[in-house]
């Protein structure tokens, strides 16, 4: 593992505080993914160390007379690092940004093309209905001369009634019709 790489203990006992007062820290960086090492510890890089140990150097405000001037240099090479820090991570929310703006003009494509292919199908479907329409009216106006041939008047004048009755026989004499069975003469 690299030298530049650090535990949150490591970081801890370096600076003479507590776990969680690194900890504390971590959470004013950025929300991203911690770096871990293969045993699965969370390890933070050179920019991380720097912006805690700024942090760290702040609040324990050491104010001892031949180490205010180191401060002051350290204060330099921490503002240094900081926005160093802040502006790698300004670039990786830019980069971020534009992978998430092309995504987000794919889809807008994809949509748009999908509303055409909509339009398409419903111009379709009211010239469909239109003819089906034209069809309809043709088939009732067709109904309608047929029905009007059929009630058209004869030679005699008389008008010719179609109905769904079968013709009767010619010879209607009451003994070629057959006679109606007794349902009590059965049982004798």
């Amino acid at each position: 593992m690299s030298d530049s790489l650090k535990t949150i203990r490591e970081l801890a006992e370096e600076l003479g505080v507590s776990k969680q007062a690194i900890q504390y820290h971590i959470k004013s960086l950025t929300n991203k993914t911690r770096q871990t090492n293969d045993k699965g510890i969370v390890v933070l890089s050179l920019e991380e160390q720097h912006f805690i140990r700024s942090k760290v150097d702040k609040q324990t405000n050491k104010t001892k007379t031949n180490k205010q001037t180191n401060d002051k240099q350290t204060d330099k090479e921490t503002k240094w690092d900081i926005h160093n820090y802040l502006i790698s991570e300004l670039d990786e929310v830019k980069k971020n940004r534009d992978k998430q703006l092309a995504v987000k003009d794919k889809q807008l494509e994809n949509k748009d093309s999908q509303i055409a292919q909509m339009q398409n199908l419903l111009d379709q479907q009211q010239r469909l209905a239109l003819q089906d329409k034209k069809l309809l009216e043709e088939y009732k106006a067709e109904i309608k001369d047929l029905k009007a041939l059929t009630m058209a008047p004869h030679d005699d004048g008389e008008k010719e009634v179609t109905s769904d009755k079968q013709p009767e026989p010619e010879n209607s004499t009451p003994e070629s019709q057959p006679k109606p069975k007794k349902w009590w003469r059965f049982g004798k």
